[in-house]
Parts: structure tokens; sequence; C-alpha cells
């Protein structure tokens, strides 16, 4: 099971101090139509189906079709769909599409993605994304993950997305009691998105004990950065070393290592967690570098990493098990340079995991590129990136925030800027791009 969102704000640039800004955060609006479309394969089953059609009609989606097709026809289903929303004549609120077919048949879902990010009516809107799919040669379940959506939507209206994704997948855990599934969350968002008509941060909901990481424990940071060849990367460093210190991390920096260094480090980093006497609630490991084409990190030394090993090696320490994983990735994922043209946000992206009945060991990760897959990642060789550092500043305003609702809010802000690169004058864009399988609410504050 997957869950996908992707979604661009259209708003005024508006900055002021953190503070205020902090205190009117972006919220899509919903003014327009919602439509949902079912796209299915004919194995799946009719419950499945009016599970989905309770879900879209409690998430107040006036408009629901369902159509029927084989995968390989998923794509012209959904070019059509686009051209009905582009003839209907005006501005659309919301689009939720779900793609329901059996195991390992969506290969490519981030093709559909794009295929509804070019449709006129939606631009700026949020569009929804939400993948079912069964076992290995099976028809995909509905299970307790649409159950819990849809009552969650209906019960708490004042809550934002992330707020109940995060219940959501919370619930479903402690409900599984054959496998335990663990989500990532892959988000461009740039703004709240509440499927409610109440403001979602006016008044903020009291979550339960169980959604919010103990964050007790200690708490330690590793930053492995490339200095050299980097200018302004060493500003960075230094914001974002002084902003965990003051939020409670033990921090270890390493400059300029090479590519067998950032392994080497990651694996001394995990013993030192592994042997460490009292209880550790939070890790953080930050990654500056030049990056490859394909998303690897080079070291010092010009030779690459791949980042998923280094994620990888940090799952393997037991002493973090259950505790919360932030990685912090700033480094080119390619030579792409946005201009921005069109909606070109980021989906979410869930991808349910069979593991052991436990805590699964992807869950509890917290990644964010500073950059898109295949985009260039700009810093100013005076001040370093303008993510780094409106991070800092947007975590030393509400250090006791909801760290997924604090990132939008940065993201948000790097959107609204024009970038002007070395190579020339015309502007370029920046977004993020967060990976997520947090079970609970994560808030920094000592």
């Amino acid at each position: 099971m997957a869950f996908l969102v992707s979604g661009t704000l259209r708003m005024a640039a508006q900055i002021a101090d953190a503070r205020d800004s902090l205190g009117r955060k972006g919220k899509y609006s919903l003014q327009g139509p919602r439509v949902a479309l079912t796209l299915s394969s004919p194995e799946v089953s009719a419950s499945t189906i009016a599970v989905l059609e309770d879900v879209f009609q409690t998430l107040g989606f006036e408009s629901c079709q369902r159509r029927e097709a084989s995968v390989q026809d998923f794509l012209r289903e959904l070019t059509g769909f686009r051209e009905q929303l582009d003839a209907h004549g005006g501005p659309m609120g919301c689009a939720l599409v779900a793609l329901v077919a059996p195991c390992g048949q969506l290969r490519q879902p981030q093709q559909l993605v794009r295929e509804l990010s070019h449709c006129g009516a939606l631009r700026g809107c949020p569009k929804v994304f939400l993948l079912l799919s069964g076992t290995s040669g099976g028809a995909p379940k509905a299970g307790a993950f649409l159950t819990s959506l849809g009552e969650l939507c209906g019960r708490c209206p004042h809550w934002s997305l992330l707020q109940l994704l995060t219940e959501v997948f919370c619930r479903t855990a402690e409900e599984s009691s054959e496998a335990t599934y663990c989500p990532v969350l892959r988000s461009s968002l740039r703004g709240a998105l509440c499927l409610g008509d109440i403001e979602p941060w006016r008044p903020k909901p009291e979550p339960r004990p169980s959604t919010q990481y103990d964050l007790s424990g200690a708490r330690a940071a590793l930053f492995l950065a490339v200095i050299q060849d980097r200018p302004g990367a060493q500003h960075d460093v230094k914001a974002l070393v002084d902003l965990c210190q003051a939020l409670g991390f033990k921090t270890t920096l390493r400059t300029d290592p090479t590519a067998q260094d950032f392994q080497e480090e990651l694996a001394r980093f995990r013993e030192q967690l592994d042997t460490h006497r009292d209880p550790v609630s939070c890790a953080l490991v930050a990654l500056m570098a030049h990056g490859g084409p394909q998303g690897q990190l080079l070291g010092a030394d010009g030779q690459e990493v791949q980042p998923e090993a280094l994620v990888q090696e940090l799952n393997c320490c037991g002493t973090l098990w259950g505790c919360p994983k932030i990685f912090l990735l700033q480094a080119c994922r390619g030579g792409h340079r946005d201009t921005g043209m069109g909606p070109k946000g980021r989906p979410w992206f869930w991808r349910w995991l069979q593991a052991p009945p436990a805590i699964p060991s992807h869950a509890d990760i917290l990644q964010i590129n500073v950059d898109a897959q295949g985009c260039i990642a700009y810093r100013d060789e005076k001040k370093g990136s303008d993510f780094i550092q409106m991070l800092v500043e947007v975590l030393r305003t509400d250090p006791g925030g909801d760290l997924l609702e604090l990132l939008t809010e940065v993201n948000r802000q790097v959107c609204e800027l024009d970038v002007l690169g070395p190579d020339c004058d015309e502007r370029r864009k920046a977004c993020l791009e967060i990976y997520s399988s947090l079970r609970r609410r994560l808030c920094l504050q000592v």
C-alpha cells in the first residue's frame, strides 16, 4: 500500500520575520470542486471499491468516478481524466486519484503523477495519489489504513493531512496482527493540506501520548561535510552545528571525508550508539557534498558513495530501535536546473513493506533532500544554502513544533525564492523532497 501527495501552492510572497511567517503558514485553498478517480484492475474486489468510495465522500469529494482497466492502460485513462478536468472551464479545488492493482504491477507511479501535474485546472492545487496493492499475486485489500483514514477525517476535520497520516500509520501498525507495515512518505507540499473547513493550526490538536516520540534520552548528531571546492559550505556547517547543540544534540563533525570515510564514519557512529550506556532517543546525520547524476554522494576524493547504504547502516543500530533517525542531504542529485515554469510539485510516496512482527527496519526515518531527484542543489558562496539558513531560522523560532510541519513551512519559503545560478541570468527554482517513515509526531524542543 502506498500514499502519494503532490502539489504546489500559489500564494503571495509576503515574508516578514520568521515568527510572523510561521503564524500565517500557507494553506491550500480548497474552494473549487473536489474530484476523485478510482483506477482499478479487474482483479479488485467490489468491497475494496466500496471502502474507497466511503472515504472519498467522508473527505468531501463531490465527484467520484471509477474506471476499470488493465494497469497498462492506467496512463491512457488518467490522460482522459486530465483532459476532462481541463475542459471543465474553471479552477478545481483538489484531485484525489486511487490506483488499485495487485502487488508489483504499478512499477512507475511517478509517470502517472507527472501526467496529472500537466493539468492546467489543477495548477496550484494539491494532487493526492493513493496506491493500494495486495500481496504478491493477490488482489489488494483496504485494511485498517483506509478505515482509520476515513474515521479520522470525519472526526478531526481540523487536522492537517500530515497529522492525519501520522496517526493513521500509528493505528495501522498497532492493529496489524500478522505483519508490520512501514510507510515511506515523499512530499514536496508547500502548505498545510486540510480537507476540513477549519484552520489546521488553530486550535492545535492534542495528540495522544503514543503518537509523539519520547525524546527524553540522549541525542546524537553526525556531520560529514565536504568543504573543499564547495564555497559557502562552511556557513551551513556552522549554522547546523550551532542549531543541533542548542537542541541538545551531542555533535560529531568530520570535514572533507572521502567516500570510504563516509561509510567508516557512519559505521563508527552506529557502534558508538550501540555501546552508549544511557538510552538514546534520537539521531541526526547531515551529509554535505557534491552529488552525482543518480543521486550519489561524492567524497573529497571524487569517489562515489550511495546515500541509501549510509541510511541502511544506521538502520542496523539496535539502540535506535523505535527511535527517530533524521537524515539531511545537501548535495546535487543531477544537473537539471528547474526554471519553475508550470506545476512541478513532487509527490508523496508511501511504500508498504511486509516485515516480521515488530517495528519495521525502515520505520522512524526522516530524510530531507534539499533538491528533487535529478536537480542541482544551490549554495551561496558568501552565506551558504538558502535551505540550511531557513531551516535554522524556522527551528529556532518554533523548536517545539511538529518537525514535518516546520519542514513544510521551510519548503514554502524555499519555493518562493528565485535563484540566480552562476551559469546564466535566468531564474531557477528549488524545492525540498522529504522522505518520512515516522510513526509519531517529532518535536525537538529540549
